[in-house]
């Protein structure tokens, strides 16, 4: 008999690969490549530190302004990790032909080091931006390790550049860490690299939550999609970003500042630019709902400042509305528009933080969203934004809010 022109593929190539390198055991035997191990960090502090700017000043050229000190750890398939070191920032060094070059075999991720008001440092829940690290570098074929490590890495790193480029007399101000891990073997060919980099900085980053007037969005163009089911949009690797430029570019032609990325025939609601979208309405039986895009189909990045204004929100917003992650498309926010049920809007990520929408223009259309008064974010997006804040900044104690041992 002839074999069926459709067949069930008898094994998912993508999550198996991802799953092994789950389960496979990082403590170092003499089969098994060493461990990230953070214990190991060695320190070479710099002798000439840089005069630290002003935050207007350092976010006013071209060139993004880090800190005195880095982390770097190297990675190769037979000898697993390296010693980390924390050592001067500087350049790297990568041959023209570093798998990173030229085939994506790059992660990263984006956080933030914040100076509370209280004097003491914090970065915000660091333990989910580590796990999706490892997530992000077993999607891209780089090499895994103990999210925890990372954590500690990042730590240490902040507790040595965080009391002189975060001092105490600048409370309520933040630097931004990135963490990044690259594939560097340097031989051409499409492969998962066996050898590996993982470095990370701290640096400026301009305030981009309060726009005047609201934040603008233009929808995606019809011949564009900025992730897809079955890609990689649920992962934080390079290949998400650049090829989205080009709409993002046009967009701000005309007068907007980021594209509101839709998927599919019926125009499914997905991202801000890089940021989660989120939408406060009446629904038509009355109810007052938060809407998100969900996450099951790994369409869409599992955002942590997502993850907290959803938790939060379900925990001290029970009874005010509901709280609803699921597909919804632009035609639903066209028809609430025109029935006067849209009440807020707001996009949510690191960059962004939570930063309130004023208009969604689709197709010749403009859907005008309310703001709050003379043009602040409404209720439940200042709300949300108050409380994330203070957890970030120190004005309310959380476990989300880790405290990080200062190097004086």
């Amino acid at each position: 008999m002839a074999p069926s022109a459709v067949q069930t593929q008898d094994v998912d190539l993508t999550a198996a690969a991802v799953h092994q390198k789950d389960i496979t055991p990082t403590l170092p035997s003499a089969s098994n490549p060493a461990a990230l191990d953070a214990s190991k960090l060695t320190y070479t502090l710099t002798t000439s530190p840089r005069a630290v700017p002003d935050e207007a000043t350092a976010n006013a050229g071209t060139e993004t302004i880090c800190t005195d000190h880095m982390v770097t750890a190297t990675w190769t398939a037979d000898a697993g990790w390296g010693t980390p070191e924390l050592k001067p920032y500087g350049p790297l060094s990568l041959m023209p032909t570093a798998s990173c070059l030229h085939y994506a075999t790059e992660c990263f991720e984006g956080l933030k080091v914040f100076r509370g008001f209280d004097g003491k440092l914090r970065i915000f829940r660091p333990n989910k931006n580590a796990a999706r690290m490892r997530m992000s570098a077993s999607r891209i074929s780089l090499p895994v390790f103990e999210p925890e490590e990372l954590e500690k890495l990042i730590i240490a790193l902040c507790g040595v550049d965080g009391p002189r480029w975060l001092p105490k007399d600048r409370p309520g101000s933040f630097l931004y860490l990135r963490p990044t891990l690259i594939g560097t073997q340097s031989q051409l060919g499409v492969q998962a690299p066996k050898e590996a980099m993982l470095y990370i900085i701290v640096s400026f980053m301009p305030r981009m939550d309060s726009p005047v007037g609201g934040m603008r969005l233009h929808t995606s163009p019809e011949d564009m999609v900025r992730a897809w089911v079955g890609g990689f949009g649920y992962a934080k690797v390079g290949a998400n970003y650049g090829p989205s430029l080009m709409a993002t570019q046009d967009a701000r032609r005309r007068g907007f500042h980021q594209i509101l990325w839709l998927y599919g025939p019926q125009g499914e609601c997905t991202e801000a630019g890089a940021s989660n979208f989120f939408v406060v309405w009446k629904r038509k039986d009355g109810k007052k709902e938060l809407i998100t895009a969900p996450l099951d189909d790994k369409l869409i990045l599992d955002g942590v400042t997502r993850a907290s204004c959803l938790d939060l929100a379900r925990e001290r917003l029970a009874g005010e509305l509901e709280v609803t992650e699921r597909k919804y498309t632009i035609s639903e926010l066209i028809e609430a528009d025109a029935e006067g049920r849209i009440l807020e809007s707001f996009a949510a990520g690191t960059a962004y933080f939570v930063c309130p929408i004023s208009q969604i223009h689709h197709r010749g259309q403009d859907i005008n969203i309310p703001m709050g008064a003379e043009g602040a974010a409404g209720e439940v997006t200042s709300k949300i934004k108050g409380w994330v804040g203070d957890i970030m900044y120190g004005r309310e104690q959380h476990e989300w809010g880790v405290v990080i041992p200062e190097r004086e």
